[in-house]
């Protein structure tokens, strides 16, 4: 299996808010598979990547296909955005 890179990286929130970099086809595809869920979004992007990595489809469609599911599920990490921390202040006094 041939790891086709992405012109430009995919990032995706993981965890508790860390973002995790996807470079390849293959990276996007395992992101994909190990995702918890079933949506038509999910199973296009695994059809994509699948795609790509035959040969069927380049790795832009791919990763078209791939933000497209990211953003539908609100991982995609849009711009280097940082998810935003707690404004509330800690007590200063118990």
């Amino acid at each position: 299996m041939l790891a086709k890179p992405f012109e430009q990286p995919v990032r995706v929130w993981v965890g508790l808010g860390f973002p995790r970099q996807l470079n390849t086809v293959v990276d996007a595809y395992q992101f994909a598979s190990e995702w918890c869920g079933n949506s038509p979004e999910q199973k296009a992007a695994i059809r994509a990547c699948k795609a790509a990595l035959t040969g069927d489809v380049d790795a832009e469609t791919a990763r078209g296909v791939f933000v497209a599911f990211a953003r539908k599920k609100d991982i995609l990490v849009e711009h280097g955005v940082i998810p935003p921390v707690s404004t509330k202040a800690r007590p200063t006094h118990v």
